[in-house]
């Protein structure tokens, strides 16, 4: 089998592989050539990180790797199946070229497929993306006088945030993080703040608020969608689903967690009341379980899919 990078109309033999591979899966969305050439026209879209598997000069099979070491699964034409191996194994030699080290992919749960071919190519289910939605209505009734003073975070503050729980965030320093809340095209540095003591400066936990009546309503996406969520602490450097009134928060784990949670989450309603945001919306990763408990007290558990990762050893 021999394999190329994309080239100028590859499009239309993307969209055919693409939609007669996966027609039986659940959930199948055809995919349309406009939306294929939009991706491909895009200003960021590299022709290095998409091969193509050729047979007797047509293309029979395609996959691809994203700058954050996202790729896709190798989706081949019916009959041509055994070339996916080898078009994974290009991609992977591609991205250990660029001295990435690590690949990861995310697709449903109920797309047995891709799941059963990733993991038998080296690659561990890493965590699951959880969903969940809380109508304000059913919120927990707020105390009195909240225990902690929220404030409009400032980038000075991006260090303690990052050091709350490094191990939530899909950046590896504060610089990338500061970008990530401070510079993000999505939404305003006003939807990021911070809980602190009222006697003590020390930040304790900082939220995410995102309030766009053109951003989706969560009630009406599929949960189970391979999608991240843009504000969510878990999903920086991520291709991101806009869903409008998505609350996130992070914090270390304490006894001081759910009070710290649930000012920041009083706060958030309270912005509510001037937005047009009927539904929270959230979306936690399962490995930070302190997080995810939460989550699953307080709001109504929304779907799911996994994240599957592999160690990328770079060949000297």
């Amino acid at each position: 089998m021999m394999t190329r990078n994309f080239q100028a109309g590859d499009e239309t033999a993307q969209v055919a592989i693409y939609n007669e591979a996966t027609a039986q899966l659940p959930k199948f969305k055809p995919a349309t050539l406009d939306e294929v050439r939009r991706r491909c026209r895009a200003p960021e879209f590299d022709p290095q990180t998409r091969f193509f598997a050729i047979d007797n000069e047509q293309p029979v099979g395609y996959a691809g790797f994203h700058a954050n070491g996202r790729i896709s699964y190798p989706w081949c034409r019916k009959g041509f199946e055994s070339s996916a191996a080898a078009l994974l194994e290009t991609v992977l030699q591609a991205m250990r070229a660029r001295g990435m080290k690590k690949a990861f992919a995310a697709y449903r749960g109920d797309w047995t497929e891709p799941r059963d071919f990733f993991l038998q190519h080296g690659f561990r289910q890493a965590r699951e993306m959880v969903n969940f939605w809380l109508d304000p209505v059913d919120m927990p009734t707020p105390a009195t006088r909240r225990g902690h003073a929220i404030t409009p975070a400032q980038p000075k503050d991006v260090p303690a945030i990052f050091n709350l729980a490094p191990q939530v965030f899909r950046v590896h320093k504060a610089a990338d993080l500061e970008q990530h809340l401070f510079q993000n095209a999505y939404f305003p540095p006003e939807s990021v703040f911070v809980a602190r003591a009222r006697d003590d400066p020390t930040i304790l936990a900082a939220g995410v608020l995102i309030s766009a009546p053109d951003y989706a309503d969560p009630k009406q996406v599929d949960a189970a969608m391979p999608c991240f969520r843009l504000g969510a602490f878990g999903t920086e450097g991520m291709q991101t689903k806009r869903i409008n009134g998505l609350f996130s928060f992070v914090a270390k784990e304490s006894n001081q967690l759910s009070p710290l949670a649930l000012d920041l989450m009083g706060h958030a309603a309270f912005r509510l009341h001037y937005a047009d945001v009927p539904t929270f919306a959230a979306q936690v990763p399962s490995d930070v379980p302190h997080l995810l408990r939460f989550y699953q007290h307080h709001f109504r558990r929304h779907g799911s899919f996994p994240v599957y990762e592999r160690e990328l050893k770079i060949e000297n």
